[in-house]
């Protein structure tokens, strides 16, 4: 799972540049209290959210990846041309076909390259970084962008209290190239599913087994659903488990983490896995307060905001987890060598 080799066929690929964009559009708690039976302390207390950025209507996941993909590729030093391979993590598609990979190309006019969506739901990021990170290495890409980007506000049901407390709007984009210094980049990864829990947080109908029709609309199929309970427990033991895994197999004790990045969906999973990892408060990114949970886009959003805050240096050993449907798990561990920040 490491991305060099003794042999020297392949190469270390690191991030050297991040972009991150929200709409400028706000939904606080004291907003979703006039919508549906909710409060703030309520919220605060189950999930850790304040509030949330929301789209205008007709604003697209491609429109906010555009604004964070043109930021990390002028935070890197170079033109949209100079992009060769593109990956967009998300959930919330422009549509189903064709690709919003395809769609953003032509938006920020990166003509020489080819690319894909990743589905992975909240695991989105981890999985498309590894990916790049995997072509980078392999010389099968000089360049590659990754994108993480949702508009959940499109798939909440703002009648469902369970829900649409949990969610917002975001992306966040890097650059990924060959490292600089061996002792900087992508490190190591740990990747698993399990497909048994993938009924327990779906979105049920607009697929092949439930295409779209007044039946589905009407019972309300086109939105997130969500077994809370099974989610969180899965989420608690999975997040530990997944990050304890790519620690003991590189002989890294939690002690030795300057900074955890985890999905952003819910507070207390962010904290009980902390404790559990032996990682103190001060080592973690939470900002989920600000934003809630943005599926893909946590991870390079909770980024950002430790770029501007200064938690982050070069040399830095970094974690970044996520849990996310399908169910979807995943952690990568790197040594930060950003050229360009946020």
């Amino acid at each position: 799972m490491v991305t060099t080799s003794s042999a020297g066929t392949l190469r270390r690929a690191r991030i050297s540049s991040l972009g991150t964009y929200v709409p400028p559009r706000l939904l606080t708690n004291a907003d979703l209290e006039k919508m549906v039976d909710t409060n703030d302390e309520w919220i605060m207390q189950r999930v850790g959210v304040r509030e949330r950025h929301i789209v205008d209507p007709g604003v697209a996941t491609s429109d906010l990846g555009r604004e964070a993909s043109l930021k990390a590729i002028a935070c890197a030093g170079l033109a949209p041309a100079d992009i060769d391979f593109i990956i967009v993590a998300t959930t919330t598609p422009d549509m189903l076909f064709p690709s919003t990979a395809c769609v953003l190309q032509a938006k920020i006019g990166a003509a020489s390259a080819w690319g894909f969506d990743l589905m992975a739901a909240c695991s989105g990021f981890p999985y498309g970084l590894t990916t790049a990170a995997q072509m980078v290495a392999s010389r099968a890409s000089e360049r590659a962008l990754v994108v993480g980007a949702d508009v959940m506000s499109s798939i909440v049901d703002f009648t469902d209290r369970a829900t649409c407390v949990l969610f917002g709007d975001g992306a966040g984009a890097v650059v990924v190239e060959a490292s600089d210094d061996e002792d900087v980049g992508i490190l190591d990864f740990e990747h698993y599913v399990d497909g048994a829990g993938g009924s327990a947080l779906c979105m049920p109908a607009g697929g092949s087994r439930l295409p779209a029709s007044h039946e589905t609309v009407e019972r309300r199929l086109h939105y997130v659903k969500q077994d809370g309970q099974t989610v969180f427990k899965f989420a608690i033991r999975n997040m530990e488990e997944v990050c304890r895994r790519i620690l003991e197999r590189n002989g890294i004790g939690g002690g030795d983490i300057d900074l955890f990045v985890p999905h952003q969906a819910n507070s207390r999973i962010i904290l009980a896995s902390a404790e559990r990892l032996g990682l103190p408060r001060d080592k973690v990114v939470i900002n989920i307060d600000r934003f809630g949970n943005t599926t893909a886009g946590t991870i390079p959003l909770a980024l950002g905001d430790a770029v501007r805050d200064g938690r982050l240096k070069r040399g830095d050993l970094v974690l970044i987890a996520s849990v996310g449907a399908g169910f979807t798990v995943g952690a990568v561990l790197m040594r930060w060598g950003l050229k360009g920040g946020p």
